[in-house]
């Protein structure tokens, strides 16, 4: 959780500290950062939806928690992570290059992370792996 918190810092550390980009294309980025960031949003708010009760900020399920397989959870396995990433990337296209390494460096962590708790998921919930099998895309939609 904090390291999470510490790579969103970074991104706004790299926005206040990294060059704009020029201005020839600033505008056509942040439109398109914007609508990223709410892509993005949507689909992390759709997996806390879908997650109901079972949600928590650390990727091992908690021992009430159900396998949850409806929702945005019907289409990728990792919508909050996924939105993550597409929030952080819109952000960076809206404001500095910079950010891009943050995106990468966000990108790289969070599939650490989703590899480490879909080890849980298989030892906790004997349909995982054909949840997994069946629900190919882990981020979102287009991407394995």
């Amino acid at each position: 959780m904090l390291s999470q918190v510490v790579l969103v810092a970074l991104v706004v550390l790299a926005e206040i500290l990294g060059p704009g980009w020029p201005e020839s294309v600033a505008v056509v980025l942040f439109v398109a950062g914007v609508t990223i960031i709410a892509l993005g949003t949507a689909l992390f708010l759709a997996g806390v939806l879908a997650l109901g009760r079972s949600l928590t900020p650390f990727p091992k399920p908690r021992d009430e928690a159900s396998l949850n397989e409806g929702g945005a959870y019907g289409f990728v396995r990792h919508p909050m992570y996924g939105g993550v990433i597409l929030a952080i990337a819109g952000w960076s296209l809206a404001r500095t290059p910079v950010g891009l390494a943050m995106t990468a460096v966000a990108v790289l962590f969070l599939e650490l992370k989703s590899r480490r708790e879909e080890a849980w998921l298989v030892a906790r919930y004997a349909g995982y792996e054909e949840y997994r099998r069946r629900v190919r895309w882990k981020f979102f939609p287009g991407l394995r």
